[in-house]
């Protein structure tokens, strides 16, 4: 197909989905590696046609975040009619950049974001809903807001885990079960005096979860065998590594 036969086909979509419905999305694949320029000539082809959501996916997880933001932004002063439709993002977390390239297309002028609980989804998953939302309610100077619900986020990423058999990592932001655990000795005192030390959530108001206070005991034993002239001598070794400190204790053993 010709660049001009994929918008005629485009535009075909669209109005046959008009036909039937009000609110018709177009979903550009891979839009996070098509060339800004003719990206646009497709966006604004389709909301003439009746678009009323373009959705710009990062479908393989490419794009950095400053990319896709000037991705966003570049629609936005380009195309023709974009008041007139909304902006969604799409991003896969195939590098790990689901949640930064969602985060850019917001501030760039998208208004709609793709999400999953957990970030599950193809491959490397998704953007994740529990990270978008967190972020913008912690950013109040972006002047972005969501009507989500944040303190069924906990209790609903469980949910998901259960019946999808699919366990969440315990260092996974907002909803991991380390999320809010302290196991360093100075993060440990910092937040007893003060939560607000190592902790930028509200984990009661926000979020219902607890944080944790955790003692990580890693006990390990050497023997080291020194054998002398007249005796031999047995050193033992223990390393306890409790709340974040290191002790080393030696027992000789003549």
């Amino acid at each position: 197909s010709t660049r001009e036969e994929i918008i005629e086909r485009a535009v075909a979509a669209v109005k046959y989905a008009r036909r039937y419905v009000d609110d018709v999305e177009f979903y550009a694949e891979d839009a996070g590696r098509t060339d800004n320029e003719y990206l646009a000539r497709v966006v604004e082809a389709v909301i003439k046609a009746g678009a009323t959501v373009v959705n710009i996916p990062d479908t393989t997880g490419y794009c950095l975040p400053e990319e896709y933001g000037a991705k966003i932004k570049y629609l936005v002063d380009h195309v023709d009619g974009i008041d007139k439709a909304i902006i969604s993002t799409h991003c896969h977390n195939d590098l790990g950049m689901a949640t930064a390239n969602t985060i850019s297309g917001v501030l760039n002028g998208a208004r709609q974001v793709e999400v999953t609980i957990n970030g599950i989804g193809e491959r490397a998953g998704n953007t994740s809903l529990e990270e978008v939302a967190m972020i913008v309610k912690c950013h109040n100077d972006i002047n972005i807001q969501t009507n989500i619900n944040t303190q069924k986020i906990y209790p609903t990423s469980r949910m998901v885990s259960s019946l999808m058999n699919m366990p969440v990592q315990p260092n996974k932001a907002i909803v991991g079960r380390n999320a809010f655990a302290h196991s360093s000795g100075i993060h440990q005192d910092g937040v007893l005096k003060n939560v607000q030390t190592y902790e930028i959530l509200s984990r009661y108001k926000d979020l219902s979860t607890i944080s944790r206070i955790i003692q990580y005991k890693i006990l390990v034993q050497r023997t080291i065998r020194i054998v002398a002239p007249v005796t031999e001598q047995i050193i033992t070794k223990e390393f306890l590594f409790t709340s974040g400190c290191f002790q080393e204790t030696c027992r000789n053993n003549l």
